[in-house]
């Protein structure tokens, strides 16, 4: 099993940056991608980006792309996102997860979840 902790959300004003971290224990022997997701009051929760464990291989939704970033750091056992140039329409739970297969985007390829970290971006 792996366990996932986010953190680093909160509130900020649009066209600020926020940096999100998630920290990742038990058996990462098994990851081999990891990705964060989002979730807004009403909506469905949506891909942001994704990273492989091995390789610098990297994907973004079309709405983040050139806005955020995703990075890990194996040694420390952590994945982050760097978010720059908010906007509200990026409110919501963010969360992060791990996958051992499938495709990036899919919600359902991933095995593992953290419990989610609020970003509201006000105007």
């Amino acid at each position: 099993q792996v366990q996932l902790v986010e953190s680093g959300g909160g509130l900020v004003q649009a066209g600020g940056s926020q940096r999100l971290s998630c920290a990742v224990s038990g058996r990462t022997s098994d990851i081999n991608f990891m990705g964060w997701f989002r979730q807004a009051p009403g909506k469905e929760r949506e891909f942001v980006a994704a990273i492989s464990r091995n390789t610098d291989t990297t994907d973004y939704a079309d709405s983040v792309k050139g806005r955020f970033g995703i990075s890990r750091d194996n040694a420390k056992n952590a994945v982050y996102l760097q978010m720059n140039s908010l906007k509200p329409a990026d409110t919501g739970v963010y969360y992060c997860a791990t996958a051992h297969r499938g495709t990036w985007h899919y919600r359902t390829s991933y095995d593992n979840w953290g419990q989610g970290t609020q970003v509201t971006v006000s105007s």
